[in-house]
């Protein structure tokens, strides 16, 4: 039977599914796989279902030339943390989990825009504070969504269920930058840079996937093109974002505020964030709800199956 390797503590569903399909080794810790972890997934086991974090870089590989292993079943959608072309030079399989967090992931993405205009993080903690003293009518203002205008930058499942929150829920036009074209079920207007989009946007959206590509995509130079008023934020990918440029931007009052689900070196979250009261800050929290992750669990586990049955993946990456 097939040794298998999974990374993180799953949903009872899924570890009882993964069961079924061979000898599996469930690993107690929620961090990433170590360095030394990392090589010993690939040439102790057949399989190894890993996610966030597990980061099998080109540097394991190269340590690694001919591993045991021959699936990497990635549990979630974005696996900017697996060198993909490394992971098949050497004769490893890599999948993922799309389609699944498309929803939880819109959703906080809206919880997010929400927070961060109408300043309710601020305000939570100021009623936990006791400091609050009452209605009147200049309390902690914040900016109008409904009607406003939203930038989303990547126009791919995630970016699309967002647009169409944001405008059938709350009336906002719908402008986007993408880099293929997109057939859409609801009216937006295409830009051609991520500086135009940000130039218009009331609030400006990052749906874009991870990778070298899109790394530092929000910039200096974007947030520098963003309205004083404008909110920022990100569901993506922490990388996307350059932090330092973020923080320098928002203590300069060039934008308004910023709700932040991932960060560029997550779990660390500077300090100059963490401190202001106009940035949102969640702990990685766009797929959490335990449908979602047994989904993509489920997801994983029918990429394993079709592996050893030996059938096409059903959502091969690479």
């Amino acid at each position: 039977m097939a040794k298998i390797l999974v990374t993180r503590p799953m949903p009872g569903t899924v570890a009882e599914a993964v069961r079924a399909l061979g000898e599996p080794e469930f690993r107690a810790s929620t961090l990433p796989l170590s360095p030394a972890e990392l090589r010993a997934a690939l040439t102790g086991y057949d399989i190894v279902l890993p996610t966030l974090g597990d980061a099998f870089s080109a540097a394991v590989f190269a340590d690694v030339p001919a591993p045991r292993a021959r699936l990497l079943a990635n549990f979630g959608v974005g696996f900017n943390h697996i060198d993909v072309a490394a992971a098949k030079a050497a004769g490893v399989a890599v999948t993922n989990t799309p389609g699944a967090v498309t929803d939880a992931t819109a959703d906080i993405g809206m919880m997010l825009i929400l927070m961060t205009c109408r300043r309710a993080g601020e305000g939570e903690r100021l009623v936990r504070a006791g400091d609050w003293q009452g209605w009147h009518p200049t309390q902690m203002l914040g900016l109008h969504v409904t009607g406003r205008t939203v930038g989303i930058l990547g126009m791919g499942n995630i970016g699309q269920a967002i647009a169409r929150r944001c405008h059938f829920g709350f009336g906002m036009e719908v402008l986007y930058h993408t880099r293929s074209p997109k057939d859409l079920d609801f009216p937006a207007r295409a830009l051609g840079s991520p500086e135009a989009l940000a130039a218009e946007a009331d609030i400006l959206v990052s749906a874009v996937p991870g990778g070298a590509a899109t790394r530092h995509l929000i910039g200096a130079g974007v947030l520098a093109a963003m309205k004083p008023t404008a909110h920022l934020v990100n569901i993506s990918r922490g990388e996307v974002v350059d932090e330092a440029a973020l923080i320098a931007a928002l203590e300069a009052g060039k934008i308004a505020g910023a709700g932040l689900d991932v960060y560029e070196f997550e779990p660390e979250v500077p300090e100059a964030l963490r401190r202001r009261e106009n940035v949102t800050l969640l702990p990685h929290l766009g797929t959490a709800t335990l449908e979602v992750r047994t989904a993509m669990g489920m997801m994983a586990v029918e990429n394993i199956r079709a592996h050893l049955d030996g059938r096409p993946l059903p959502n091969p990456v690479g």
